[in-house]
Parts: structure tokens; C-alpha cells; sequence
């Protein structure tokens, strides 16, 4: 087992349960209940600990099926994983609304608590993304998740948020009543690093980062996967590109949600204990060519 899968970032909560894997499992686009079970099988039986997952995903309820049967399997208990999930950006609203999406990811999951819950998106659905109606609704949803982590007490071990921009972060973090996300998951790879601004904000408020989009776009558009300056340290390593990216984003302090449906895939992208040369991370930062894969939360007011 890769000693990568035993490392974890302290997060900035009270809650007992604040240690969350540098590597985790992704979801997002999984909805197939024969394929979550057997991707799964596999992720656990290779070492991760976290799996990631949201509402809108509408894959909660095939990882409550697959979890009753690989817990065991493994010689596991729920305390053993770290579950994230994620609030859908029609949920956004008053107490009661946020309280029975939260309620629907825990039934859905079949779990009493989940390890970590974000605010999946800064905009609400259904309303304008320059509306001012974003802020005053994903503000009210805070209040509400704040209540539901209860200082680690509640169902909600930690909460965060997700996408969020500097602007959306300094507004949250503006009020001195709010407590502060415990990660941020955005978007983050070679092409799209984030600007200085946001990574000091983050930093400043011991916020953790954790990326997803990690080796680029969908199945189709492999430009990342394809990128010279990858495969030349991949070559270096002996190693694919894709561990190159992965290994490349912890040593840039992010954690990781790697995604994929492939048995050997999901084995090698933990399989990332090789420390890659400073030399080698200046050259990944320096890469010049930007490309952004997944939605701009930039638009939302």
C-alpha cells in the first residue's frame, strides 16, 4: 500500500474527526451502480480512505449499497473513511431547506454523520448568475451548515465550501460571526494554478486546498495528459504522466481526488510516493499555456 494513502492534512476545526487524506477517490460522473461498486472494490482494496461525492451526482445512494458489502470485505468501519459530499446549488436557501438536503445525503449514503460537506457551487440555481440574490442565499446557507457542524458536534464533522473565488472567500471570511471553511475544492492543475491571491487568502485562513480537474479535461481533450514538459518528468521517473500531475499538486499543498474507472488506473494514481525535483515542479509551474476545463465560478456575483 502506498504510504501517500496514511498521509493527511489537519483541517481547521474543532471537530475530532479534522484529519482528512492528502488522496481521496472521485465520483463525479460515476452514476452507474455496477461501476461504483467495482471501481470502488478496487480504491479500497488499493488504499484510499476518502471518497468524494455530491448530491448532484446521483451516485450517494449506489455508494451506500457498495460500502455494505466492501466494509466488511476490507475489515473496515465507517470510521475508517473519510465521506465528502456536497450541497447542489438548488438547496441553497433558509434552514429547512439545507437541513433536508443534508438529510437526503446522509439517507442516501446510509451514514450518521459525513466527515466533510461543501457548498458545492457560490451560485444558487435557478437565479441569475450577477444576481446579488447569490450572495445573501449562499450566506443563509452557511449559517444553516454552521448549525449542522455544531463546532464537531453535529452531523456535519466539517464543512467548506467549493469553487469559491478570493471574492466569494473575502466576503465569507469578512464576517467575524462565520467560521472559516475548513477546505476550499477547486479547480487546479498545470493550466489553470489559481493566482497568488487566492492561494495567499487560502493560506492566511488555514484553509485547505484540494483540486479537482487534476490531469485535465474529460476523456476527450487530453492536451494536459499530452503536455511535453509532463511527459518528459514522467520519462525521468519512470512513471505515467497523470502520476507526474498528482504528485505535482501535493507538492504544491493540495489535496487530490483522482478519478477513474479503470482498475489499473485507480492503483497507480496512489501510487505516487516519488518525490519529483524541485527543478522538475519549477518547470510544471512555469508551463505557459492556460486552459480552463471545468465551469467559471468567476461569473457569479
Amino acid at each position: 500500500m502506498s504510504s501517500i494513502s496514511k498521509k493527511c492534512f489537519q483541517l481547521n476545526s474543532q471537530s475530532a474527526k479534522n484529519q482528512m487524506p492528502v488522496i481521496g477517490f472521485g465520483t463525479y460522473t460515476i452514476s452507474d451502480k455496477k461501476i461504483i461498486f467495482n471501481v470502488l472494490d478496487v480504491a479500497l482494496g488499493a488504499g484510499y480512505r476518502l471518497i468524494d461525492t455530491a448530491a448532484v451526482y446521483h451516485n450517494e445512494d449506489y455508494i451506500r449499497e457498495a460500502l455494505k458489502v466492501l466494509l466488511p470485505k476490507y475489515h473496515l468501519k465507517r470510521e475508517d473513511l473519510f465521506i465528502t459530499s456536497k450541497l447542489a446549488p438548488k438547496d441553497h436557501g433558509d434552514e429547512k431547506q439545507v437541513t433536508a438536503a443534508v438529510q437526503r445525503s446522509l439517507e442516501n449514503l446510509g451514514v450518521s454523520y459525513l466527515d466533510l460537506y461543501l457548498i458545492h457551487w457560490p451560485g444558487a440555481g435557478r437565479i441569475d448568475a450577477k444576481s446579488p440574490e447569490n450572495f445573501k442565499l449562499r450566506n443563509l446557507t452557511w449559517k444553516a451548515l454552521m448549525k449542522l457542524h455544531d463546532n464537531g458536534n453535529g452531523p456535519l464533522k466539517n464543512i467548506g465550501v467549493s469553487n469559491y473565488t478570493v471574492k466569494h472567500l473575502k466576503e465569507m471570511l469578512s464576517d467575524p460571526t462565520n467560521i472559516v471553511p475548513a477546505v476550499n475544492q477547486v479547480e487546479f492543475h498545470p493550466y489553470f494554478q489559481q493566482s497568488a491571491e487566492f492561494h495567499k487568502v487560502c493560506k492566511n485562513s488555514k484553509i485547505v486546498l484540494q483540486a479537482y480537474s487534476s490531469m485535465g479535461g474529460s476523456a476527450g481533450n487530453r492536451s494536459l495528459i499530452n503536455d511535453k514538459v509532463i511527459n518528459r518528468i514522467a520519462e525521468k521517473y519512470s512513471i505515467n504522466p497523470a502520476q507526474v500531475l498528482l504528485r505535482w499538486a501535493i507538492q504544491r499543498n493540495y489535496a487530490i481526488i483522482p478519478k477513474s474507472i479503470t482498475a489499473e488506473r485507480i492503483r497507480t494514481n496512489i501510487d505516487i510516493d516519488i518525490e519529483l525535483d524541485k527543478s522538475d515542479i519549477d518547470d510544471i509551474n512555469n508551463i505557459k499555456h492556460v486552459e480552463k476545463f471545468a465551469w467559471e465560478p468567476e461569473t457569479i456575483a
